[in-house]
């Protein structure tokens, strides 16, 4: 495996994302079926990272996506403004008047507690994002002398929304490795996403072509297995117990069938209920093996974990610093972000290195 190289900080942004942004309505501690109110935030999986990067780690990022222009794409778009990512790269499309055609997302979202598990509804068909198709965005410009990224992120659940959304994918992948920017995808397996338009059999199709343009891999145990069809052995589908000796076999078999990979990342997670979890991650760069052993850590709302993961990970890589450190961080940060409300991060970056050192909880003041 070869190493990543990060361009110079020349360029006009660190990380650019592309992906859906989605009003996330949040019941807080009651039930999305018996609330009588909703808590408002930004959210998705491909954003979550750029606003990582810019909130907690001070980077500079954009989001490329589309919102339709009505009252609600404008408040998504002022919780963007307020998370600091970019919003150049936004494309907004005219609305009908009613959604026939066009319209923004909406996710509903419990926290879970205890024995009750954290649950989604989503809302987002016909959203603005999902109808992109090649061309929309001008890749060469992005990525171009004009501009520039040291850092591309997108996913599996933005490759999920339509049949041109996937090759939107492919081709910023293309113009990112023209330019010298190194990729990341998180498979990010959603069921929700795929059993109408193929399973399975359709997700494993789509992404075992996105991955091979791909520098960093990220996922857990179900996305490896779901989307490129790659089993982990020794886990059962309560997932209780994660065997280390089985996640290295199965980083090493995807890397074997995607030479192109130069980082291969997974979470560890054990949910023993909504509220404690164990949590780690383990990753393969340079054919050699990085562990963080799982802890037990409490949980106020488990949504974006595996992004501020993603996000803290990414941040070693372009802060130059070694891989253990930044398998550390991203550990480290999705925790932080698992004990508030919200898709996205409120740690910051003097919290993220205190929790690498193994500081407590003890009040600092």
């Amino acid at each position: 495996m070869d190493p990543i190289s990060i361009p110079d900080s020349t360029r006009r942004w660190d990380c650019v994302s592309l992906g859906e942004v989605m009003l996330r309505l949040d019941p807080g501690e009651g039930r999305i079926h018996t609330t009588r109110q909703l808590q408002v935030w930004e959210g998705g999986g491909e954003y979550n990272v750029a606003r990582g990067l810019r909130r907690c780690f001070g980077l500079r990022t954009a989001i490329a996506t589309a919102l339709a222009d009505n009252a609600v794409g404008r408040l998504a778009e002022d919780l963007l403004l307020q998370g600091g990512v970019d919003t150049s790269l936004l494309r907004w499309v005219a609305y009908d008047g009613v959604g026939r055609t066009v319209r923004n997302g909406l996710n509903f979202t419990e926290r879970g507690f205890g024995t009750r598990a954290a649950a989604g509804c989503s809302d987002r068909g016909h959203t603005a994002i999902s109808q992109v198709k090649p061309g929309d965005f001008d890749w060469e410009t992005i990525f171009g002398a004009s501009n520039g990224a040291r850092w591309f992120h997108t996913g599996g659940i933005f490759a999920a929304l339509s049949a041109s959304t996937a090759e939107v994918a492919a081709e910023a992948m293309d113009s990112a490795h023209r330019h010298g920017t190194p990729v990341s995808y998180d498979l990010n397996f959603r069921d929700s996403l795929w059993k109408s338009i193929g399973g399975k059999a359709k997700a494993q199709e789509v992404n075992r072509s996105l991955v091979r343009k791909v520098d960093l891999l990220l996922g857990n145990e179900e996305d490896f297995s779901a989307m490129l069809g790659v089993e982990i052995k020794g886990v059962g589908e309560d997932f209780t117990e994660l065997p280390v000796a089985g996640y290295e076999a199965m980083l090493r078999e995807v890397a074997a069938a995607y030479p192109n990979l130069k980082l291969i990342a997974s979470t560890l997670r054990t949910a023993h209920t909504a509220s404690r979890n164990a949590w780690g991650a383990i990753a393969l760069y340079q054919d050699e093996i990085i562990h963080v052993p799982q802890r037990e850590i409490e949980i106020l709302d488990r949504v974006g974990g595996g992004d501020s993961f993603a996000s803290g990970l990414i941040y070693g890589l372009l802060a130059a610093r070694p891989i253990e450190w930044a398998v550390q961080c991203g550990v480290a940060h999705g925790a932080l972000a698992m004990t508030t409300p919200g898709d996205t991060s409120m740690a910051t970056l003097a919290e993220v290195e205190r929790a690498i050192k193994g500081g407590s909880a003890r009040i600092a003041r």
